[in-house]
């Protein structure tokens, strides 16, 4: 979504970083560009000024034309006043030392079940994300029951049970008699008050309502909204905020946090084409506090919201959070117990890789892990990416018999014509897939035998390492095939 915003932002830094010594004159030349990418990705134009005046300001009276790196100490700036737009700083953007991963998102405090309510327009993302965020719930040893509040739209109740099942959260509605709710009713305040109660004879200790939404705010939407959070009285009322226009985003958000008032927002859809005017406006023009982000379609796809790493992501910093949020939630410590005593024998086999393979898949695509790299986000191309050489890897150790996944050495010319033949591959793969093994063996004993940090998610970055050579290699065959 910030793809377009953090290229013009990139160029207009190397266009500053190229004149060596600054003006004043230059700084604001380049704040007026960096006004014009923010008006494009559709942040408020009101906002937009304001920004770069405030970054303009600062710069001018910091005494950066005299330093050594004038271009840095400016991009620095506009980095701190982006943060300060978005979000501000929080305890949030310190990693935790816990193996579980929870920033306290969410005001959970007082008798169980704490009820958060979902809100927000038609095609917002309401119900795909109270499954995601019950998954994420669910992750943190909640036990999470979802209401389904949305009476209005077709299939919306089926649509919470199936996505629903699939996070592992019980969801009611009114047609669940056996749970001894008042069937029939169709009143989405009724459905709301006997989930809860249903919750607190089960012990679910949160609730989730998923609330109508509408193409557009009208009167009947918000009474509804009003006499349901009068009714229960959340402790968390979220508004879940799609892909629109910054400025439509800010004006949907006051018209909601004027009848209910909000707690926070969802921001769906980060991982669609839209130009991010929601996530820089939002903040500063409502003082409401973004407190999730929808980053894919999967239910394991929603991120705790850093002003930091969005920021960082924004100016192509990378984000180095949330890609050790990914690690924590990708480790299998049993696992990586077994592959440290493996390591410490230097007895690696493809059993091994299989496994670091899918501890990456579970971390997301390889674009988005890329992105969260610094120094990388931004750099690297599509093209320059293949995202089916982790499945091809997977499918070439899938066509080995037991034992060749244990003794690689018995893989002769014969064997690698039938792996290659078996997993729709070449054998130009396969060789590439073993010279990959060796090199792990040949890291082992370089970095140390049973050296701790190895094994894991680490080791599946070195994998990571790997498939990007195996890349290369692909890459130079067909052009000497070409030729």
């Amino acid at each position: 979504m910030l793809e377009g915003l953090s290229e013009r932002l990139g160029k207009v830094f190397k266009t500053l970083r190229g004149r060596g010594k600054l003006s004043e004159k230059d700084v604001r030349e380049a704040m007026r560009e960096v006004k014009v990418a923010l008006i494009e990705a559709d942040v408020n134009l009101k906002i937009a000024k304001q920004f770069t005046s405030d970054v303009a300001e600062c710069a001018v009276g910091s005494k950066v034309f005299d330093s050594l790196t004038p271009a840095q100490q400016v991009i620095d700036i506009v980095n701190r006043e982006l943060i300060k737009l978005i979000g501000g700083y929080s305890d949030d953007d310190v990693p935790s030392d816990s193996d579980k991963i929870d920033f306290g998102r969410l005001d959970l405090s007082g008798k169980p079940p704490a009820v958060i309510m979902l809100c927000g327009l038609q095609g917002s993302g309401k119900t795909t994300h109270a499954a995601k965020l019950a998954k994420w719930l669910k992750n943190s040893d909640h036990r999470v029951l979802l209401a389904a509040c949305d009476v209005h739209r077709p299939a919306a109740i089926e649509q919470l049970r199936i996505v629903g099942a699939s996070a592992g959260a019980f969801v009611y509605d009114e047609q669940n008699l056996s749970q001894g709710g008042q069937s029939g009713t169709g009143d989405p305040v009724a459905i709301a008050v006997n989930g809860i109660k249903i919750a607190r004879d089960k012990g679910y200790d949160v609730v989730i309502l998923d609330t109508a939404g509408r193409l557009h705010i009208d009167e009947t939407l918000m009474g509804e909204l009003v006499r349901i959070r009068d009714a229960v009285t959340p402790s968390e009322i979220l508004l879940v905020v799609g892909s629109m226009p910054g400025q439509d985003a800010v004006n949907v958000a006051s018209a909601f946090n004027e009848k209910l008032p909000l707690t926070g927002a969802i921001l769906t859809k980060l991982d669609g084409d839209t130009r991010g005017g929601a996530a820089v406006s939002l903040r500063s023009a409502t003082g409401i506090k973004i407190k999730f982000a929808g980053v894919g379609e999967k239910l394991s796809d929603l991120e705790p919201f850093r002003p930091v790493s969005m920021a960082n992501r924004i100016l192509g910093m990378g984000d180095v959070l949330s890609l050790i949020d990914k690690v924590h939630q990708a480790a299998d410590e049993n696992e990586n117990e077994r592959l440290m005593q493996k390591l410490a024998v230097n007895k690696l086999d493809f059993n091994d890789l299989l496994k670091q393979y899918e501890q990456i898949e579970k971390m997301g695509n390889l674009r988005s892990i890329v992105e969260m790299l610094p120094g990388v986000s931004g750099k690297i191309k599509d093209d320059q990416l293949d995202e089916r050489a982790i499945p091809r890897s997977r499918a070439i150790i899938c066509s080995m018999t037991k034992a060749e996944r244990v003794r690689p050495s018995l893989i002769d010319a014969k064997r690698k014509r039938r792996i290659a033949a078996g997993s729709g591959t070449e054998v130009m793969h396969v060789n590439q897939l073993l010279k990959q093994l060796d090199t792990m063996q040949q890291m082992v004993k370089q970095f140390g035998v049973g050296k701790k940090g190895m094994g894991g998610v680490k080791g599946g970055i070195r994998a990571m390492q790997g498939m990007q050579s195996m890349q290369q290699h692909s890459k130079k065959a067909k052009h000497k095939r070409g030729k």
